[in-house]
Formats: C-alpha cells, sequence, structure tokens
C-alpha cells in the first residue's frame, strides 16, 4: 500500500454532505448542549470561574467539533512506551508510515494518516487544523483494495508517548486526548497494568467506553494459554477501572489481542474500525462522554445530597420573617402606647369631672415644677419613635437566610445568604424611616358614645350642684323643705357619675384593644414590605435563579424537561 503526504491546500473545501455531528437516536445530545450552555450562562455570576471550566471547554469543543465534518471519525493510538504502538499504526494503514525500532522515544510529533480518496478533496483538513497536525506529519492512504476501502473517512494519529521524559510530550497527548473522536489504547504484556496509566487516563475515561479500543498487542511473545490469561487480566484491570466492556452486543470499550509485528489480529481490529467509522456517530458518542463527564463533575454544585429542598421561599418562612421585623420595629410596643392612648382619651371624655380636675390641677404642678406635662391632652407627640432593634433584625436576616439556604449545595446556599445580607445593610435605617413618616401612635378617633358619656357626665354634675345648693339652703333656712329631697339628688348624682365613669371604662376595653392591634398591625405592615423589597425579593430570585439552573442540569444529565 502507497501512501503520499497530504500536500497543503490552498482552500479545503468539505463535501457537500457535510453536516455537524449528530447524536445518537434517542440520546438527545443537542438538547443536554443547549441545556448545558444555559446552565453555564446562569451561573457565571454565581459561581467561581474554575467551577465551570470543564463545562465550557467542552461547550467550545462540541461548538469547534460541528463546524466541522462528520464524515470524518479521528482515532488516537496512544499507549506507554516501547508498546508498540507505531508499528500498530504502520499495520493498520499497510505501509511504513512511522518510524517503528528501539530507540525510544520512536514518535516525536503526532503523525496522521487519512482514509479518503480524492473526490473527498481533502475534506480532513479541519479535523487536521483543529487538532495541530503541522502538513508535514500528514499522510493520505490510497483506498486499492477492500479492507482500506471500508476505513474511508477515518483519520489515524500515532501519539507520543504519554510515559515519555521528552517535554512536551505528556502535554500534547493530553490535548489531543481531548479533541480526537476515539482512542485505541495499546498496552504490552508487560505494562498493561501501569499503574500511571490507568490511574491518569484509562480510569478517568471510563466514561468513555463507547469511543475506546483497549489492544494488548505483542502477543507474538507469549504462548495461546499466557495469551488469553494475560487478555483476561487486562478485562478485569479495565473493568476495576469503571470501564463498560462492548461484550455480548453491549455498548462499551473493544478489547483486541494482537502482534502488530507479525499481523496476528490486525484484520479483526480492521474490521472492528471499519464498523465504527462506518457507524458515523463517533463524534456524537464522544461529545455525549464529555457532557456526562462535564455534568457529573459540576453534581456538587448543583445537587446537594439528601432530599430535593422546596426551592422556594415557603409562606412560613416569610412570616416568621417579618414578624422578626415587626417586633424589631417596635410593633408591639407601638400598639400597647395606641391602646393606653385610646383609653386615656376615653377616661378624659367619660370619666368624672372631678378626676378631670384633678388631672387638670397635676399637669399644671408639672409644668411648674419643669415636668413633662401628663394626661392625655399631651399624649399625643410626646411619645418617643425609638429606633428599631439592631440586634433583632439581624437575626431576622440571619433566620431567614438559613431557612432560605437549607438543602442547597454550598455554591447556591452562599450566594441565598448573600443576597440576604446585602439587602439587610439599609434595613434598620429603613425601618426607623418608614416608622417616623408613618406618625405612629397616631391620634384616636372620638366615638359618639363618647359624647354621650360627656353629656351624661354634664347633666350629673349639674344633679350634683342643684342638689348640693337645695340642701344648703335649706340647711340655713333659706329655702323650705325636707333636707332628704336634696340630699337624694346629692347623692344620686355623686355615686351616678364614678358609676357612669366605670361603665364607659368598661365599654372602653374592647375598642382600645382593637385599636392597639390596628396600630401594631400597620407597623407590622410598614416593616414587612421593607424587609420584602430589601431581603425577601433579592432572596426569592436567587432562589429562582438556582430552580432554573437545577433545571437546566437535569437535562443537561440526560433527564428530562423540569425533571
Amino acid at each position: 500500500m502507497v501512501t503520499d503526504p497530504v500536500p497543503p491546500a490552498p482552500a479545503p473545501r468539505e463535501p457537500a454532505a457535510v453536516r455537524p455531528p449528530q447524536p445518537r437516536a434517542g440520546s438527545g445530545l443537542g438538547e443536554r448542549l443547549n441545556a448545558l450552555r444555559e446552565l453555564v450562562g446562569l451561573s457565571r455570576t454565581r459561581l467561581e470561574p474554575a467551577a465551570l471550566a470543564e463545562a465550557s471547554r467542552v461547550l467550545d469543543e462540541a461548538a469547534a467539533r460541528g463546524r466541522l465534518s462528520r464524515a470524518y471519525t479521528t482515532v488516537a493510538i496512544a499507549g506507554p512506551t516501547g508498546s508498540g504502538k507505531s508499528t500498530l499504526f504502520n499495520a493498520l494503514a499497510g505501509t511504513q508510515l512511522a518510524e517503528a525500532g528501539v530507540r525510544r522515544p520512536t514518535t516525536a510529533s503526532p503523525l496522521a494518516c487519512v482514509w479518503e480518496t480524492s473526490s473527498d478533496r481533502l475534506g480532513a483538513e479541519g479535523l487536521l487544523d483543529r487538532l495541530g497536525i503541522s502538513h508535514r506529519d500528514r499522510r493520505r492512504a490510497q483506498l486499492r483494495d477492500a479492507s482500506h476501502l471500508g476505513l474511508r473517512g477515518l483519520v489515524l494519529i500515532d501519539l507520543p508517548d504519554h510515559d515519555s521524559a521528552v517535554p512536551g510530550h505528556r502535554e500534547q497527548v493530553d490535548r489531543l486526548l481531548r479533541l480526537v473522536d476515539a482512542v485505541i489504547w495499546v498496552v504490552d504484556p508487560e505494562k498493561y497494568a501501569d499503574a500511571m496509566l490507568h490511574a491518569r487516563y484509562l480510569g478517568p475515561l471510563a466514561g468513555h467506553a463507547e469511543v475506546t479500543f483497549v489492544v494488548l498487542n505483542q502477543t507474538d511473545r507469549l504462548d495461546a494459554e499466557s495469551a488469553d490469561e494475560v487478555l483476561g487480566d487486562v478485562r478485569r484491570v479495565l473493568d476495576e477501572d469503571g470501564m463498560a466492556l462492548g461484550e455480548y452486543g453491549e455498548p462499551g470499550a473493544q478489547v483486541h489481542a494482537v502482534s502488530a509485528l507479525t499481523g496476528q489480529g490486525v484484520a479483526e481490529l480492521r474490521d472492528a474500525l471499519t464498523a465504527f467509522v462506518a457507524a458515523r456517530s463517533a463524534a456524537a458518542r464522544r461529545l455525549a462522554a464529555d457532557v456526562d463527564q462535564a455534568v457529573a463533575g459540576l453534581r456538587p454544585v448543583y445537587v446537594a445530597d439528601g432530599p430535593v429542598p422546596p426551592l422556594g421561599l415557603t409562606e412560613q418562612v416569610r412570616w416568621e420573617f417579618e414578624d422578626r421585623l415587626g417586633t424589631a420595629a417596635g410593633a408591639t410596643a407601638v400598639g400597647q402606647t395606641a391602646e393606653r392612648t385610646w383609653l386615656r382619651h376615653a377616661e378624659a371624655a367619660c370619666g368624672t369631672p372631678w378626676a378631670g380636675l384633678a388631672h387638670w390641677h397635676a399637669r399644671r404642678r408639672a409644668e411648674r415644677r419643669g415636668e413633662p406635662p401628663g394626661g392625655p391632652a399631651a399624649v399625643e407627640g410626646t411619645e418617643e419613635t425609638r429606633p428599631a432593634a439592631r440586634p433583632v433584625v439581624a437575626e431576622a436576616v440571619r433566620a431567614l437566610a438559613a431557612d432560605a439556604s437549607r438543602g442547597l449545595p454550598e455554591p447556591w446556599a452562599r450566594t441565598v445568604r448573600e443576597a440576604a445580607w446585602r439587602g439587610a445593610e439599609g434595613l434598620p435605617s429603613a425601618l426607623d424611616e418608614a416608622v417616623a413618616e408613618a406618625g405612629l401612635p397616631q391620634r384616636p378617633p372620638r366615638p359618639r358614645w363618647w359624647a354621650a358619656a360627656s353629656v351624661g357626665q354634664a347633666a350629673l354634675l349639674a344633679v350634683q350642684l342643684v342638689g348640693l345648693a337645695w340642701l344648703v339652703g335649706t340647711l340655713v333656712a333659706v329655702v323650705s323643705g325636707e333636707p332628704w329631697v336634696p340630699a337624694a339628688l346629692l347623692a344620686g348624682g355623686a355615686l351616678g357619675s364614678p358609676l357612669l365613669a366605670w361603665v364607659c371604662r368598661a365599654a372602653a376595653r374592647g375598642p382600645a384593644r382593637a385599636y392597639g392591634l390596628a396600630q401594631e398591625q400597620r407597623l407590622r405592615w410598614l416593616a414587612a414590605g421593607c424587609g420584602r423589597g430589601r431581603v425577601l425579593e433579592p432572596v426569592a430570585a436567587e432562589l429562582l435563579r438556582y430552580r432554573e439552573v437545577r433545571g437546566q442540569y437535569v437535562v443537561a444529565a440526560g433527564g428530562p424537561p423540569g425533571g
């Protein structure tokens, strides 16, 4: 089989039928990629860039691969030093392309061979450019027989040794392994269980089993029984890595035993590659595995251990927060003050005239001594507006942040707590302003029955005064008649006035309590309004954002929308 170097093409053009790689039937790869893209976009301002780095890389690679031909399948041959990668590369190509020998490392730079006809017009050039394969390291296989014609569309790449001591070789291998559609791992009977190979590559890439071939090379050094034992041990080690094996028709990695030097098993490997390339699904399978790996790495960021929490603020949490803010604003004290104010006004309007005279005298004495005036007339405006209790506000915010973030993954729990505390910075001052502007407690209304009671007290006072004057006139013989009549009037007025005041006082308790509760509720409503705008709404917005990204995560992970 003769191959020629591929000359640089000034303007390579892909076949007309080239389309972006499509997912397997039923895999929903396009939908998963869209969900992952939305997930990253919604999370950029909430999470550290390092947490989203792998997902962003997968999206970039998916976009780059989607712009290139799906008619080609890029397959890298990788393995440790001395495993016979270059010999196998030459055996699959059917000619001497790569230098193979005892000098280590033999492969210094990646070498590519493309199975295509002249009519394909170098359609793999874009893929090779993306892989960074230099033009001098590109070869084209001539498809002269059926065994090679079936490989049409294969881009086979011989990689440097991943365990090479030469600087830069491992970096080249790691870079290309992230870009190719599939990998053929070549191991030998001595290094197939190498710890670095399994810990650095095969173990972490276990999820890419469907685009992985594991080839036990150099079986010519073993007898048939030993070869079977080593091949069985290779499968065991791969199983320990968590890599599914494609046996009995199940999807997974393919394991082959070959001797690239003698050609034993090479035809079977070429047939497996022929079927693999003909399916035209390697790119989609690789992208699906990359998405699986990226989503698995993001799980701690979006899914907490334990049951799924209620994604939102419950009514109970809202009520407790608003209740604590009302307490911090002094709503209970304001309600009690308003209740006492109502009772004092009721006492002033319905109490005995003599009690009113005593209150007036007490106010005058207090004024002369320079003390604050007392009595109901001075109630309004003398109650100082107390500042909101800062510790109570802080405790309310702390409790809300804890309740709202409970059960969330730590990054999102942190954003919820930060949103709560950002809003709480000016909350005490806002509560002070709201209370001051409200002017609490307000002057209570005057019910009609207060006026009736006041008229009744005036009438009873008049009866007392008439009875007193009549009694005095009778006693000094100015007025004729029995003294018991004016005495009865005086006693009736003197007893009726406090009795009326007591009845009014008892009747005032209910309305006073209702008035106090109304003023307390009014202040709680104002405090709740401050808390909603500054704390509850930002926290609810963060929880809504988490709900959105969690839904996108479920879709990206392969679940149903809204799952």
